[in-house]
């Protein structure tokens, strides 16, 4: 078990210790989690009253935070406590001892390519044609198809799944249960009322530096690549269909769906169960609200909520009117029938 005494940690940081020099701490946790061992953070003042009472035994605070009241922790004072904090979890997973070797179960194929320093694990199956480049870390249980390509310090953890003659680039992370290049889902009805099965004969690319959460699909397209740039980040259990491409650095949250061969520009953000329509571009920069629906294309730097989905401002004025239909139903009502009786009158 790892330990880093305040002063350590100041001097990485270059921070002031405010207190005991020689608190020591193996672990990191949140300020109303804190226990004796951990070092915890203070970033957002509504949390403030947990630094007096933390049990956490260092914790990290802007350089100008002064405590309203005593604190039994050791502080440690830096420029910006958010930005520290994020370098600590950097160094504490860095210095985590890494794998090496190639487990006794797993099953490689005599003509895979395997980088210096690297670790397979217990049931891996590594088909022929594969090529891994230096520093995996391939868990137990991952399948690498046919051809499959894997660079340099990538991380697949287990159960990840990548089909024959699709390729992830250096510096990724796919997290347990990732399939990349199932099938696209394509068929044509026939006419006895089934489906033919339109076969899917591209590829997956995931180019580098990218994150792709736990039991993410992404279909291998129906020709050429369904492709997935540099930087992406997606969370868990999205589903990214054929053809589709994702532009360089943008980021989607859980349960999103993109159908296939639409296009998703750099440097956006897609909230939670947004749905993306097939044929669909989207631009450079664009917000798009958590379950929003997008059936359109969106040109760059746009905002859009709602099902179907508007423009932000829009969509909050049409929601603060759907908050009052039933007022102004009523409304509506009662001057049918004002105007109903005015009409007897005459």
């Amino acid at each position: 078990m790892m330990e880093f005494t305040a002063e350590m940690i100041a001097g990485f940081l270059g921070g002031d210790v405010v207190g005991n020099k020689d608190a020591k701490v193996h672990t990191v946790s949140s300020i109303e989690e804190g226990k004796a061992g951990s070092l915890a953070y203070l970033t957002n003042p509504k949390y403030e009253p947990f630094l007096y009472t933390t049990e956490a035994s260092i914790v990290l605070v802007n350089r100008s935070f002064t405590p309203a009241q005593p604190v039994a922790a050791t502080l440690i004072k830096v420029d910006d406590a958010g930005a520290c904090i994020l370098k600590l979890l950097e160094m504490y997973n860095a210095a985590k001892p890494r794998r090496t070797g190639i487990s006794d179960r797993a099953s490689v194929a005599e003509k895979a390519q395997v980088g210096a320093e690297c670790y397979i694990g217990d049931f891996t199956v590594v088909e022929e044609g594969v090529t891994i480049g230096k520093g995996c870390q391939i868990y137990p249980q991952v399948y690498l198809g046919r051809g499959a390509k894997v660079g340099d310090n990538t991380t697949l953890y287990p159960g990840v799944k990548v089909y024959e003659g699709c390729v992830v680039g250096n510096n990724c992370i796919l997290h347990a249960g990732a399939v990349i290049g199932a099938d696209g889902f394509g068929f044509m009805p026939n006419p006895s009322g089934g489906f033919d099965k339109i076969p899917q004969l591209g590829n997956v690319v995931i180019e580098d530096d990218v994150e792709i959460g736990a039991n993410t699909c992404i279909d291998r397209a129906k020709t050429d690549s369904t492709v997935i740039r540099r930087g992406v980040k997606l969370d868990n259990l999205i589903q990214i269909g054929h053809n589709v491409q994702i532009g360089e650095n943008t980021v989607s949250s859980a349960q999103t769906g993109i159908a296939g061969t639409s296009k998703v520009g750099s440097n956006c953000f897609l909230a939670g169960q947004v749905g993306v329509a097939d044929h669909v571009t989207i631009g450079d920069r664009v917000k798009i609200a958590s379950k929003s629906g997008i059936d359109k294309n969106v040109p760059d730097d746009q905002v859009r909520m709602g099902y179907p989905a508007l423009p932000g401002l829009q969509y909050h004025r049409a929601s603060a009117v759907f908050k009052r239909l039933p007022e102004l139903a009523q409304q509506v009502r009662d001057l049918e029938k004002q105007l109903a009786e005015l009409k007897n009158k005459q």
